[in-house]
């Protein structure tokens, strides 16, 4: 199997475990295959250690783990891969039923309405602005799922690779020493896949107050991620917020980051936000590689134009433009709105943002993203 078959065949590996309910993002993904590289490929218990020890991080998820690997590396037939709660399920029948378990014909005679995992088609269709509390709070769990679809690159640090295409000198010559200077063992490197940079900037004014908690639950969860992610928020002014949202907790990230924001459900500028982002941190080189994404409904109350030339050099220096715009979400939107409409021709890709399907397709087109600009 050569060198990037593999790596994607991992990475689609990672994708349906994470698919059946495992916590596997881009970093444990970069980690199994640093461990395929010091395994024999071609042995089927070397792989199956490699992968298991970097992918699954609970005893119970051993089992399913062990289904997906036959199935996928194996080609054993199987049943559909269940989902991890349905394993648990089967494991402990004594163990009260969590949220994803919820069936919601069942409770629906009880009079109690409970949002229920990916699975309740209630929850994954409605419109954030018309959550209730409750059903934000179970938000929480799902946008970790999402936000682990983060765009990768490869790395410019070489890492050892039995498939490598570069000598590694100084293994080599360190091996030779064994052997009297014959350069008989020798090893290679190659360039690995790391996650790219995301750079995320969300509209807080109160044109997006309907939205905000929800969407920054998806930057929450994404700084949550791992390096090289950073998150601004605008209303009136721009406010980088990195910091307050690295608290695991996300209702301590809320309440650091509104203490932070004098502006929230304020007035809009985003010409003048995108300005100081550009002005200030883009010339940092923080934007150079990486993806943007811009969260906000385009509706700018000064200068339209502005946002226009600050959104073509924001897309000059980034691999690509991200646009999520919650009222896309309704089959009768236009961009009519100035600021919109001066953004629409520098950026790569237009997306709703106003429910959980939405995001998911957000994490899609991140996790897709191949080439600059091609997002």
């Amino acid at each position: 199997m050569a060198a990037d078959a593999l790596v994607r065949h991992v990475v689609a590996f990672g994708r349906v475990l994470r698919a059946a309910g495992l916590d596997v993002g881009p970093g444990r993904v970069a980690e199994a295959l640093s461990g395929l590289d010091n395994v024999r490929i071609g042995v089927k218990d070397d792989v199956y250690w490699a992968l298991r020890l970097t992918l699954v991080s609970k005893a119970e998820d051993i089992e399913l783990f062990d289904r997906a690997f036959d199935a996928w590396f194996l080609r054993v037939r199987r049943d559909e891969l269940p989902r991890r709660d349905e394993v648990v399920a089967k494991a402990v029948p004594d163990a009260q039923p969590g949220p994803r378990e919820i069936d919601p014909d069942a409770e629906a005679g009880e009079g109690e309405e409970t949002p229920g995992w990916t699975t309740s088609e209630s929850l994954h269709t409605k419109d954030f602005a018309s959550m209730t509390p409750q059903e934000l709070a179970e938000l929480k769990r799902l946008m970790k799922d999402l936000a682990a679809r983060r765009p990768l690159r490869r790395s410019r640090r070489l890492r050892r690779h039995h498939r490598g295409d570069i000598l590694d000198m100084r293994r080599l010559v360190r091996a030779s020493l064994a052997t009297g200077g014959d350069p008989l063992d020798r090893t290679f490197r190659k360039k690995m896949l790391v996650p790219r940079r995301l750079v995320v900037i969300c509209d807080v004014s109160g044109s997006m107050e309907a939205y905000a908690r929800a969407l920054l639950l998806f930057v929450h969860a994404a700084v949550g991620t791992g390096k090289g992610v950073e998150a601004f928020v605008f209303g009136t002014r721009l406010t980088r917020l990195t910091p307050e949202l690295k608290s695991k907790d996300a209702e301590e990230a809320f309440d650091a980051a509104s203490a932070r924001v004098v502006d929230w459900s304020g007035g809009t500028r985003i010409g003048a936000s995108l300005k100081a982002y550009n002005d200030g941190w883009g010339r940092r080189a923080l934007t150079r590689g990486a993806v943007v994404i811009v969260v906000s409904d385009g509706w700018e109350r000064e200068n339209a134009e502005l946002v226009g030339s600050e959104m073509r050099r924001l897309q000059r220096q980034a691999y690509a433009t991200v646009w999520v715009n919650p009222l896309k979400g309704s089959p009768e939107y236009q961009p009519l709105a100035g600021g919109m409409r001066a953004a629409l021709p520098y950026i790569d890709r237009f997306l709703p943002g106003h429910n959980l399907a939405a995001l998911e397709e957000l994490a899609t087109v991140l996790e897709g993203i191949e080439r600059r600009h091609a997002a």
